[in-house]
């Protein structure tokens, strides 16, 4: 019994996410490709490209960041780039003294300027602390790209480019936004190498 339920699982949950990948690969070609071309060219200005999400999307922006900074698929320079998510001094210490709304926002502030990029991660689109890192990095003439999910949220109406996978739940919007992040590493690693 319990091995029919787990054969069962395994196939409906992996055949959803494939089928929500080739339904990302059918509708957001575009936009991704957009939002390659953004940290490309933030890149080859000299700027830096931040990260920032909660949770399961704070684990994917600090992957990103690392593959950005370290390597994707090819030796390379490293590229600029940051998770704001990785500090627990940072972030408890303004937690504490601010709120936890303001734990990116600061950062954005301190550490950002026009031209660099930040990339901000909700599934849901509404988390507080992402809508107002993403407020105080266009005050700053910072690009601003989110990742979301199904409607987007207010961070959709906020972010300059906005990446919505026409997804619901939260783990199947994190597998596709873990999908498009190592697809937008590869692009920006070509389009790199052909400087």
């Amino acid at each position: 019994m319990w091995r029919c339920l787990v054969t069962s699982t395994i196939q409906s949950g992996l055949n959803n996410t494939a089928s929500l990948l080739q339904r990302v690969a059918a509708e957001m070609a575009p936009q991704i490709v957009s939002v390659a071309e953004r940290m490309l060219a933030c890149l080859r200005d000299g700027g830096k490209i931040a990260l920032c999400g909660n949770g399961g999307s704070a684990s994917q922006a600090q992957h990103l960041a690392g593959e950005l900074v370290g390597r994707f698929r090819r030796e390379r320079p490293a590229y600029a780039a940051l998770a704001l998510n990785t500090d627990t001094a940072i972030l408890t210490a303004i937690g504490n003294d601010y709120g936890y709304e303001e734990v990116f926002r600061r950062q954005v502030e301190g550490l950002l300027k026009p031209g660099d990029m930040l990339i901000a991660l909700s599934t849901s689109g509404n988390a507080e602390n992402i809508i107002q890192a993403v407020v105080e990095a266009k005050q700053r003439g910072v690009v601003t790209v989110g990742l979301t999910g199904q409607g987007g949220g207010r961070l959709a109406e906020t972010a300059g480019l906005c990446l919505c996978v026409p997804h619901t739940q939260t783990s199947t919007v994190q597998e596709a936004h873990l999908a498009i992040g190592h697809l937008l590493c590869e692009l920006v690693e070509a389009g790199m190498a052909e400087d």
